[in-house]
């Protein structure tokens, strides 16, 4: 809720939109993001107590509810709020970060192509990591601080590189994806020199997973997530303006060398914290944005719809992964097929030069 001129370009008000007005404050909501919205949260929910009931030992739905809302100390409450709530919140958060740093990346650049996983920083969050966990073979919040300057590097490493009269989409792309070949390289040489029982730990946690999620390991993450996704939403109104360009924004009163960067940095935060705990899951951070703005019909990538879609697509595919598939498989497999499956659509139904 914001004051009129502060909410939106003026082009954005139209019959679309639900107008509410609360004294001096002006509150626009779009009608087909909201309805989008509002299904999402239902289907979300739908999602999160079917696979709190799922499994070897299995819960009806009602009696998940109970269990959250009263728990008593026994087998399924443990069941329930210890063994699967961590997984199940972990799937929702953490897509709904990669969602919203892909949409950071995809606006500041405005190509549909320019996300974490695309151009390197999960490769260089993972090599972070492995240095710590190889060399000094460092404790969880020293791995955690490791993957985060891995990204850091990465990021500040490509935007060096990439960043000639201003910050142009393709190159950051080109750049971003020779640099990811670099630290995978790097990657593999590290692993070869490892013990077999550090490898294989380092190659199960770089599929992308969850099945090592627990709460002890995984809320730093979720509270550093939580952290840097409320500030990212604060930078709403600077992005939807860099999505009109550099010259448009900067007459609107944002500081175009300032935000950008700001921006680029929370959203390596954010890939950090969700690949220290569950490794470089993929294709989130490039599906979701525009899967949430074809479904909600903005010419603007949806911040809300962006994150409640890569909540979905996520726990979706942590679902499928666990009970859909004879064996259980690393949940970065599963987005990795549906992400492949999305980009060849994208790249086939792209006019040639529009990426």
């Amino acid at each position: 809720m914001t004051q009129r001129n502060e909410l939106l370009p003026r082009g954005d008000f139209s019959a679309r939109a639900w107008n509410l007005r609360l004294g001096r404050y002006y509150l626009q909501l779009h009608r087909r993001a909201t309805l989008l919205g509002l299904l999402g949260g239902f289907l979300l929910l739908a999602l999160v107590i079917l696979a709190l009931g799922l499994g070897d030992f299995a819960i009806a739905p009602g009696r998940v509810l109970g269990v959250l809302l009263h728990p008593d100390g026994g087998m399924e409450s443990t069941i329930v709020n210890e063994w699967r709530a961590p997984r199940v919140l972990a799937a929702v958060l953490f897509g709904a970060g990669l969602g919203l740093s892909g949409l950071c990346f995809q606006t500041l650049t405005r190509n549909p192509l320019a996300t974490p996983d695309v151009i390197g920083l999960a490769n260089g969050s993972m090599t972070g990591m492995i240095l710590v966990l190889t060399v000094v073979g460092g404790s969880w919040p020293q791995q955690m601080l490791g993957s985060l300057l891995g990204a850091l590097a990465a990021a500040a490493l490509i935007y060096l590189l990439a960043f000639k009269d201003g910050l142009q989409g393709f190159r950051f792309i080109v750049v971003g994806i020779g640099l990811a070949a670099m630290f995978g390289a790097l990657n593999t040489w590290l692993l070869l020199r490892v013990e077999l029982e550090v490898a294989l730990f380092a190659a199960a946690w770089g599929a992308g997973t969850l099945n090592s999620i627990s709460w002890q390991n995984a809320l730093p993450s979720m509270i550093v997530l939580f952290v840097a996704c409320l500030m990212l939403l604060g930078f709403a109104r600077g992005l939807r303006q860099l999505d009109l360009g550099h010259d448009v924004a900067q007459s609107s009163g944002v500081r175009i060398r300032v935000v950008p960067v700001l921006v680029i940095a929370l959203a390596v935060v954010v890939v950090a914290a969700v690949t220290v705990a569950a490794g470089p899951i993929s294709f989130i951070a490039l599906v979701a944005p525009q899967v949430a703005r074809r479904l909600a019909g903005t010419a603007h990538l949806p911040m809300g719809s962006t994150m409640l879609c890569g909540a979905l697509l996520l726990l979706a595919s942590d679902l499928i992964a666990q009970h859909l598939i004879a064996l259980t498989v690393p949940v970065g497999v599963v987005t990795v097929v549906l992400g492949g499956l999305y980009l060849l659509w994208l790249l086939s139904s792209q006019k040639e030069g529009q990426l």
